[in-house]
């Protein structure tokens, strides 16, 4: 029953992400139709198009905030709900070996090839991503947390409807647990968006 438990967890988890994806991708402009010859209307889009550049550039805030794809994001999902159970072990990072709370993240981001995240929770706070929004957070993301230090020295990754999946501490497994409980609420520092490299060179030249 524990495999089929995981497997009906995985597809809870990640068909409304996939489902979120594919309405983003049939979006299109009202009132598309296809190409046009006009040459008004190419005057005008042409008119509108460098607004939007000019607008761009004289504001950093209007551009899109990048993120990962979302087939990645939804094999760092499947990657980490696949290893639910498995016991807590300081240091480390293998569904034989045990897992903590960074050894499990760099588990589940480690078939990305863009992306190679350090070992420990505080330099994944420090150096990875953009920052983001409580409000804003996306499957996939990472949340920090400070838990009896004054630095970031927990880290989980972010389902959606306020979940993550973290290993927590000694004695416990990879569990699911909620933004919503005041322990971790209180304890709650920045969160984190892990970007591919070619995204992160993209965001630099800006």
């Amino acid at each position: 029953m524990r495999p089929l438990f995981k497997t009906w967890l995985t597809l809870c988890l990640l068909l409304p992400l996939a489902a979120h994806a594919t309405n983003r991708e049939q979006r299109l402009p009202n009132g598309f139709s296809g190409y046009t010859t006009n040459s008004t209307a190419v005057r005008s889009t042409k008119n509108v198009s460098a607004k939007n550049q000019h607008r761009t550039r004289s504001n950093p805030q209007s551009y899109p905030v990048a993120a990962m794809s979302p087939e990645q994001s939804s094999d760092v999902l499947s990657r980490a709900v696949n290893v639910l159970g498995t016991p807590y072990r300081w240091g480390g990072s293998s569904p034989s070996k045990g897992f903590d709370c960074s050894g499990l993240v760099k588990y589940a981001f480690n078939d990305i090839d863009e992306i190679d995240l350090p070992r420990t929770s505080n330099a994944m706070a420090q150096g990875h991503g953009i920052k983001v929004d409580r409000d804003d957070l996306k499957p996939g993301d990472l949340i920090f947390f400070n838990i009896k230090s004054r630095r970031v020295n927990h880290v989980a990754i972010y389902l959606g409807n306020d979940r993550f999946i973290h290993a927590p501490r000694t004695g416990k497994r990879v569990s699911i647990d909620t933004l919503n409980k005041p322990y971790w609420r209180s304890r709650y520092v920045v969160a984190k968006r892990v970007l591919p490299k070619s995204q992160q060179l993209a965001l630099a030249k800006r």
